[in-house]
């Protein structure tokens, strides 16, 4: 495919994505929510130094999110738009960085760093994760980065590679952590692996010294950060940022809260379509001699120590694997393109799977009429979803094209179409389940009136920002509600409940429903007609 053509089919794919997700939803709580009011009190507070939330400095995460997120406010002002764009940029940038790796571990084959692209943006995951406010497009920009800079380092022995691998490393420390390291760490030290049949010795001068180099420049570039918030942020939030944060979660890292396999199970749905096309099978079990070649090495030398380390922590989430999506693209495109043509038969895995689901979207009203403990808004869900996913599953064995690149065009094209409309149709029958602009604004209403608002629970930020709320509300917990009360007679609370049937609606100040629960604003009197609010942490 010529250059222009592809850059420009990324861009529309990437636009269609950013415009859809940002028209269908609004800030999920509690994580995304939760991250907006961070960067939220830091354009409050004039403070770039400790984020904050309630009052109190904010240690889970470094401050790069929410440091880009108030400079787009100071150049568009205060919107809702530009923080959920800023991780979709990173993953823009994290496709068109994939590419260049693709030209270096390949320079003979053009074919695979269009595929290796194309999959990339249209990986199931990739598509939902595009406009999320979370951090793991971050750390995907900076972990291709830092494999980028180091094939260039090891291609040409260029102070260039090193300066990208150490603004990698830097960035990554910066965006998330030190989960930058484990991302980038193994593959450079497994060069022996993967370089095993070069003329080229990497030996501690010319190879591990830069490494370290490196890691110690990315290093400073978080410590010109992170000495002065600590001197700045106490003593507590310095134990937070050195230490506290990455010991705790390592000491708990092997709690198996779900379990070794787990990664592996979801594979083939988070990389929908391409871990179910047949031409990817056939590659990998004919292929025999591509995994002694360098550059497959190099890949399986990036993914499987990441992977093996993921599926091995306890605290797995499904976007915590987005960084190593790039290597899988690599690997993917590598083993269909090697088919020169992909036959009819390779998509019936994902035909039946797609009538799976399209299936299920087609029972699960039904179903959930007669399951009260499910969310309402199941019922809701209309037939044209089911019957989308079961169109798709018939349209793509049309796909066929006379080269696989143009066949992995069209399947890349209609995937992100089928997900993007499957995600744009159940928020739409959500309603206001995953968004609380509603409460947000309520809220507001009560501080512009000088009225002071609880929250029944562990307060998570949830409506400051959306509610461009200037104090959070104040946590009381369920033995002191009644002195609280006492001490704000004209105050109200914030309280959930499990069972929406049981609240009582003529008791309530401002109701709607949240997930399969309700949020309920009450005051002293209301709360009181309630029965079993529950406390949310």
């Amino acid at each position: 495919m010529p250059i222009k053509k592809i850059h420009f089919l990324i861009l529309f794919l990437w636009a269609f994505l950013v415009i859809l997700g940002l028209a269908s939803r609004s800030y999920f709580p509690i994580d995304e929510t939760r991250y907006a009011t961070v960067a939220w009190n830091m354009w409050l507070s004039g403070d770039y130094l400790v984020p904050t939330l309630n009052g109190i400095a904010y240690s889970h995460k470094p401050p790069l999110l929410f440091w880009l997120m108030n400079l787009g406010w100071g150049v568009f002002g205060v919107n809702d738009w530009w923080p959920r764009l800023i991780p979709s940029l990173f993953a823009l940038a994290s496709v068109f960085v994939t590419r260049k790796v693709a030209a270096l571990l390949w320079p003979n084959d053009t074919a695979i760093k269009d595929n290796a692209s194309l999959i990339l943006i249209g990986s199931g995951l990739w598509v939902i994760y595009t406009t999320a406010l979370m951090f793991d497009m971050m750390i995907a920009f900076f972990t291709v980065l830092g494999i980028w800079g180091l094939l260039i380092a090891y291609k040409t022995q260029s102070f260039k590679g090193w300066l990208l691998f150490t603004l990698a490393v830097g960035g990554g420390l910066l965006a998330k952590g030190p989960t930058i390291l484990l991302q980038l760490l193994p593959v450079a030290l497994l060069a022996p692996f993967w370089n095993k049949d070069s003329t080229q010795k990497l030996d501690a001068k010319n190879w591990y010294l830069p490494i370290l180099l490196s890691v110690i420049g990315g290093a400073v570039i978080v410590l010109a950060w992170a000495i002065p918030a600590g001197i700045h942020g106490g003593t507590q939030y310095q134990h937070d940022i050195f230490w506290g944060q990455t010991a705790n979660r390592m000491v708990n890292s092997f709690a198996h809260e779900r379990p070794v396999w787990w990664y592996l199970a979801a594979l083939p749905l988070l990389l929908f379509p391409w871990l179910l096309l047949g031409s990817f099978w056939r590659g990998l079990l004919n292929g025999k001699s591509i995994w002694n070649q360098p550059s497959m090495r190099f890949c399986l030398a990036w993914l499987v120590p990441v992977f093996l380390a993921f599926s091995f922590i306890s605290g797995k989430q499904v976007h915590y694997v987005l960084p190593v999506f790039p290597a899988f693209a690599l690997i993917l495109a590598k083993l269909i393109c090697d088919n020169k043509v992909i036959a009819k038969r390779d998509f019936i895995a994902i035909s039946v799977i797609s009538i799976a689901l399209g299936t299920t979207l087609l029972y699960l009203p039904f179903y959930a009429k007669t399951h009260a403990n499910l969310a309402t808004w199941i019922q809701q869900i209309p037939l044209w979803l089911g019957i989308l996913a079961i169109v798709y599953a018939i349209a793509i064995f049309f796909l066929p094209k006379k080269s696989s690149s143009d066949t992995i065009a069209w399947l890349s094209i209609s995937s992100i179409a089928l997900v993007t409309l499957l995600m744009l149709g159940i928020m739409h029958v959500t309603g206001d389940a995953y968004d609380v602009r509603p409460i947000s604004k309520h809220v507001k209403t009560l501080e512009a009136q000088n009225i002071p608002v609880a929250y029944l629970g562990r307060y998570a930020g949830m409506y400051n920002f959306l509610g461009r709320l200037q104090h959070s509300p104040e946590n009381v917990t369920t033995a002191n509600i009644n002195a609280w009360f006492d001490a704000h007679p004209h105050g109200r609370v914030i309280a959930f409940f499990d069972d929406i049937s049981l609240v009582d609606k003529n008791q309530t100040e401002f109701m709607q429903a949240y997930k399969g629960m309700a949020i309920a604003v009450l005051n002293q009197s209301q709360f009181a007609a309630q029965k079993n609010p529950d406390v949310q942490n």
